[in-house]
């Protein structure tokens, strides 16, 4: 009888349990559904038909395709002009391929992506239009504005794109193929400084007589630090070498060193051979070389441009321009597309000789612009922000102007 009951009882509770299993699984279900009702908003379905994936392929496709084109005639070109000082320097073939050009190809590559743009825009566009694609699209009842939606969201990409290879990947390319040029292409790089004075503290200052970079090492130190403007410590040493292979940075190792305490009318000389110190100052701040804020990231330029500032530095300028500039050429994408596109969408007789040509014109012209505003801001004195955003706010008008005259 027992055993009758607990096998009823086993039944019993394997039943429960099924019960259970059944309503989790209904739970689930009715949770998943809610989800994929209220989520739908974030499937690309909702917002790229077949006539966005059409365009966004056109345009990213011919832009990757005159990247290929353009960058292969220029390496073809600066390899035929460079080949007799990598003979003469004696580079290895690895080291022409991969620190040289495996660097070449991004940074000019982002360089002139504008150029890229809108050479991409002029020459697909403009075969759309002769195809009668684009009359066919605003015949259909598409407006111009729907039109463009594609052509922002593949300025999207290449933006995005744009601003991360320029902030985080190019800076450390920049290095290897900088030194790679100062070993076999005889460009010489700044390594050396001359009598700096720099202030390393809220009322520290620093002074070395001759700083070799390569080397990391400084001869002639000093370094004074005061008190309601009065010297109460002066610190002399022949020789000062960076410590590169400390855990920290700022670590500095002094030789031949002596140390003046002052109080009053009393003095204090300590003195010794060698001692480990700390220095808030680290090798890029003493030697400037020419296109050195182009090694740096966004991160890093950001917090050159405040440790610089906050010491009264005025060699910042080039830095703040560098780092404006990248932020507004992520955006010179949006506004050259929009030139381009006005340009390009009416079908004319002719082709698109004529707007190949005004395309490359323009985008030739913004190139020179952002050099000579960021040139200007340089040796002007004209606020960084704005020499950075000139080049942008003046096509911007230009491509309002041409968006107005687009064909409905």
């Amino acid at each position: 009888m027992s055993q009758k009951f607990d096998k009823l009882k086993q039944i019993a509770n394997n039943e429960a349990l099924a019960s259970k299993a059944k309503s989790l699984f209904a739970l689930l279900k009715k949770t998943g559904t809610w989800l994929g009702n209220h989520l739908t908003w974030l499937s690309p379905k909702k917002y790229l038909g077949t006539l966005d994936w059409y365009i966004i392929k056109k345009f990213i496709g011919t832009y990757i395709f005159s990247i290929i084109l353009i960058i292969s005639i220029a390496i073809v070109f600066d390899f035929n002009e460079n080949l007799s000082k990598f003979t003469q320097y004696h580079a290895p073939w690895k080291a022409i391929v991969f620190d040289f050009y495996a660097n070449f190809i991004p940074y000019y590559s982002n360089l002139f992506s504008p150029l890229f743009v809108f050479i991409a825009v002029i020459f697909f566009t403009s075969k759309l239009a002769g195809n009668s694609e684009i009359i066919s699209m605003l015949a259909a009842g598409i407006s111009f504005n729907r039109l463009m939606r594609p052509y922002m969201i593949s300025c999207v990409l290449i933006a995005s794109l744009t601003y991360y290879l320029n902030s985080f990947v190019i800076p450390h390319g920049t290095v290897i193929r900088q030194n790679f040029e100062s070993l076999y292409r005889n460009s010489k790089k700044n390594t050396t400084a001359e009598n700096i004075q720099q202030k390393v503290g809220p009322n520290t200052v620093a002074y070395i007589q001759y700083y070799d970079n390569r080397y990391k090492r400084g001869y002639g130190f000093s370094l004074d630090r005061f008190e309601n403007k009065k010297l109460v410590d002066h610190m002399t040493a022949t020789e000062i070498q960076y410590d590169t292979v400390a855990d920290a940075k700022y670590h500095w190792k002094a030789s031949n060193w002596k140390i003046r305490k002052l109080k009053g009318l009393k003095e204090h000389i300590t003195s010794g051979a060698q001692i480990d110190t700390v220095i808030l100052m680290e090798p890029t701040d003493l030697v400037y070389s020419k296109g050195q804020q182009e090694t740096f990231t966004s991160p890093e330029l950001l917090d050159y441009i405040s440790k610089q500032t906050s010491r009264g530095s005025r060699n910042v300028v080039q830095y703040e321009v560098e780092y404006h500039k990248r932020i507004a050429m992520s955006f010179s994408s949006f506004i050259l597309t929009i030139i381009g596109l006005s340009l390009s969408s009416r079908k004319r007789k002719g082709g698109m000789g004529m707007y190949l040509g005004i395309g490359l014109a323009l985008s030739f012209g913004y190139i020179v612009l952002q050099t000579v505003s960021s040139t200007f801001a340089i040796n002007a004195n004209t606020p960084p922000v704005l020499a950075a955003w000139v080049p942008n706010i003046i096509f911007a008008v230009i491509a309002y102007f041409c968006y107005r005259k687009a064909p409905n």
